[in-house]
């Protein structure tokens, strides 16, 4: 079993874990009976369109489970207590066929990365840091696995807040706050922005 990542300050009393199949229960606590959002159980990415239209609810969540009882947990799970309260997906980039679709999210250079593809916060936990915990507890995991280099594609705002809904992907305030610098922008507001990591990398 990965060493857990432990959260930084920043999120006080909040720990970050791989999502190893014992947490299975936990996850399926935090998604709840919508997947997180819409019947998506983290699979948009990691599946073509119709493959993920096709699954989107129950389909979905098996999907999901599969790759939590794999040897290579799918992403780190945050918890207040024994509470699960955040979720980060993060894995070798190769496993998210979709990013190579998307503008926004294609690919900066030809080196190896991880990348990470979706936050989410439960509600009444949010705007207190754990997306930052979460994004460092993702680099300790991916450098625990021999990732070098670990990147995402938060989104921006021009001014103000946004809906949560939005900012799924992360938002770039919080990439910076966890160590990752802005390499590309191939549109207004999506940034992408990269860790560098090291066999000891810590928040």
């Amino acid at each position: 079993m990965p060493t857990p990542a432990r959260a930084r300050p920043g999120a006080a009393g909040v720990r970050v874990e791989p999502a190893t199949r014992d947490r299975w229960p936990d996850i399926e606590r935090l998604f709840g009976d919508r997947g997180a959002c819409g019947g998506c159980w983290c699979m948009h990415f990691r599946l073509l369109r119709p493959e993920y239209e096709r699954g989107k609810g129950e389909g979905n969540r098996r999907a999901l489970r599969r790759l939590v009882a794999s040897d290579t947990p799918p992403g780190v799970v945050a918890y207040d207590g024994d509470l699960p309260v955040g979720w980060c997906a993060v894995a070798p980039r190769q496993a998210y066929p979709r990013l190579a679709r998307s503008r926004a999210m294609r690919a900066v250079d030809d080196q190896p990365v991880w990348s990470v593809v979706c936050l989410f916060i439960a509600k009444g936990h949010r705007r207190r840091g754990i997306s930052v915990a979460l994004l460092r507890g993702a680099a300790e995991f991916a450098a625990s696995r021999g990732a070098r280099l670990v990147e995402g594609y938060p989104v921006e705002p021009r001014s103000g807040a946004m809906p949560d809904v939005f900012a799924w992907t992360g938002t770039a305030s919080a990439f910076r706050a966890a160590g990752f610098s802005e390499v590309a922008r191939a549109l207004p507001g999506r940034p992408v922005m990269r860790r560098e990591l090291g066999p000891q990398t810590s928040g």
